[in-house]
């Protein structure tokens, strides 16, 4: 679980909760966001495990074009699927190595923040991110 965590989970960046303890209605997974290219750039995203048996904290690189939620670099051993509605929900799951993790929360056009977990609800914990460039 812990390798999982070193290069998957970090990327849940962006991994998301709407900021309190109750998803929006636009970033839930079952109902995909409408995407919006506001948001669209490179996001640096911070992952910090609040329970659970896994890694603590990571920073990971997050790409959004059009709307829709991709990794922004090449490594090969997960996948990330998500989007960004217009009101700056966003939802991504991640996925790798046979787990999966969630993640719901809210961007602005320059930072974000929200909540993620293990598809076995193993981990938890939040995230924030900050647009660069």
């Amino acid at each position: 679980m812990r390798n999982f965590f070193r290069g998957i989970v970090a990327m849940i960046v962006v991994t998301f909760l709407a900021v309190g303890s109750t998803m929006p209605s636009d970033a839930a997974p079952r109902h995909r966001p409408a995407p919006s290219p506001v948001f669209d750039g490179l996001w640096s995203v911070s992952i910090f495990t609040l329970h659970g048996d896994c890694n603590r904290a990571y920073r990971y690189p997050l790409r959004i074009v059009g709307g829709y939620v991709l990794k922004a670099d090449a490594d090969s051993s997960y996948d990330v699927a998500g989007a960004v509605a217009r009101s700056g929900a966003i939802g991504v799951t991640v996925s790798g190595g046979g787990q999966s993790a969630i993640g719901v929360g809210r961007l602005t056009r320059r930072a974000g923040r929200g909540v993620w977990h293990t598809a076995n609800n193993e981990c938890r914990g939040n995230w924030t991110a900050e647009r660069r460039g």
